[in-house]
């Protein structure tokens, strides 16, 4: 048995005993001689994090990153449970690349990895996958992300065939034509930089017709990364009218604006881009009202010479090692929201959209738990990230909030800095 002792869940000083890859008990529990126990106090307990976006490389860019160095960057955040997107080489669009994903993960043993399959055969947005046989295989989602279905009639059917196997299907929203070769948002820094700009409405005349296509087909849509505060505005009022719209954002696009690019960073190049204050702003509030669904990283690492020029660089953040920190700095410790309702965004609410049987501290459930010391105050140092993917526009920021230890499954995976492996 493992006895976490002294936690703080929420405000209140909690034991956690664990056997197997339960939980046994919340409460005051006395420790028994067969016990480990460790030492919580001072430490927040919270269910560890769930991830439904994540870019792990494996097949084909391993480069960039693998199953194993994003597994161990995974659990270093305080993830248990990661998504993978599809826009590997191959990608993964049949059921053997779904089966050799889940069984790579299964050999690495850190996080539990959980595909997610292309819409469309090898994301070329023409042919739908065959959806039956990639969620038998252990695919728990469907998204083309890395690109946009183009074309309505595509996604239209596509959304059908969703809702005929009740899977949920993710929109990368973007329309290309509108991107123009534009390389951070449109706007003030990209005049005064000189860089040709993206429209806003790249993003948000492809939530509109996600938004219409759900509503014509009474149908479930999940539009991933929001950014702008147009998209934030579309999707509160689908909701309000009934349509079965959920949406997701990323810490970059809550504690960042167009600004990072101002001096060409490349780190700070992501996509959808970052905007600027006032839709930061219209993120946060989304957050707070509940329009949004998930925090998500879109952990997207890249080799070094894969970001050297904001003209050439690719698109992606490496962010499952900052994720929790930066969301807790800027949500939390501003007073936008309270940590359960940062943990519910970062744990049940992800879980339940993609049907995963995680997400909270309860007696018989997964023993799934992340300590963090909130009392920890760092600078962000990408040569210190366990991800093969150093790239992030957020070097040097100071960030409240440190993972102590992560439990996956009832076995310690990472503490104090350390990968613990059986």
């Amino acid at each position: 048995m493992i006895l976490i002792k002294g936690a703080d869940l929420f405000g209140k000083t909690v034991d956690i005993a664990v056997e197997g890859d339960r939980i046994t008990k919340v409460g005051k529990i006395a420790p028994s001689s067969d016990a480990t126990v460790i030492d919580a106090h001072g430490l927040a307990v919270l269910p560890a994090f769930v991830d439904m976006h994540v870019h792990l490389r494996e097949p084909g860019q391993e480069y960039k990153e693998d199953i194993e160095s994003g597994s161990r960057a995974a659990v270093a955040g305080g993830f248990a449970s990661v998504c993978c997107m599809p826009n590997t080489k191959p990608v993964i669009d049949n059921k053997y690349i779904v089966k050799y994903v889940k069984t790579r993960a299964a050999e690495v043993g850190l996080a539990k990895v959980y595909p997610i399959a292309a819409v469309t055969v090898g994301e070329a947005g023409a042919q739908i996958a065959e959806f039956g046989k990639l969620k038998e295989a252990g695919a728990v989602a469907f998204s083309d992300d890395g690109r946009p279905v183009e074309n309505a009639q595509t996604m239209r059917v596509a959304l059908e065939y969703a809702k005929q196997f009740d899977a949920l299907l993710i929109s990368h929203c973007e329309d290309l034509s509108l991107v123009a070769g534009g390389v951070m948002n449109e706007g003030f820094v990209a005049s005064e930089a000189g860089y040709r700009g993206i429209t806003r409405a790249s993003e948000e005349v492809m939530v509109a017709r996600e938004i219409v296509l759900a509503d014509a087909l009474d149908t479930k849509v999940h539009i991933a990364h929001i950014s702008t505060e147009g998209s934030a505005r579309m999707i509160a009022d689908a909701k309000r009218a009934g349509i079965k719209v959920s949406c997701e954002t990323c810490p970059h696009y809550f504690a960042a604006t167009d600004e990072l690019l101002a001096d060409g960073d490349p780190m700070g190049k992501v996509n959808p881009p970052l905007r600027e204050e006032r839709d930061r702003q219209a993120i946060i509030r989304a957050i707070q009202d509940g329009t949004v669904d998930a925090i998500v990283t879109d952990h997207a690492p890249h080799a070094a010479h894969e970001k050297l020029s904001l003209s050439d660089a690719a698109n992606g953040i490496s962010g499952l090692e900052t994720s929790f920190a930066l969301a807790y700095t800027t949500l939390v410790k501003s007073g936008a929201i309270t940590l359960e309702k940062l943990s519910q965004l970062m744990t049940s609410s992800p879980a339940a959209l993609v049907g995963i049987p995680c997400g909270e501290i309860k007696e018989g459930g997964l023993a799934d738990i992340v300590l963090v010391d909130l009392n920890a105050k760092y600078e962000i140092d990408p040569s210190e990230f366990f991800s093969k993917g150093k790239n992030t526009p957020f070097k040097g920021r100071e960030v409240w909030g440190k993972v102590r230890m992560t439990m996956v499954d009832g076995d310690i995976k990472f503490k104090d800095g350390n990968i613990c492996k059986a």
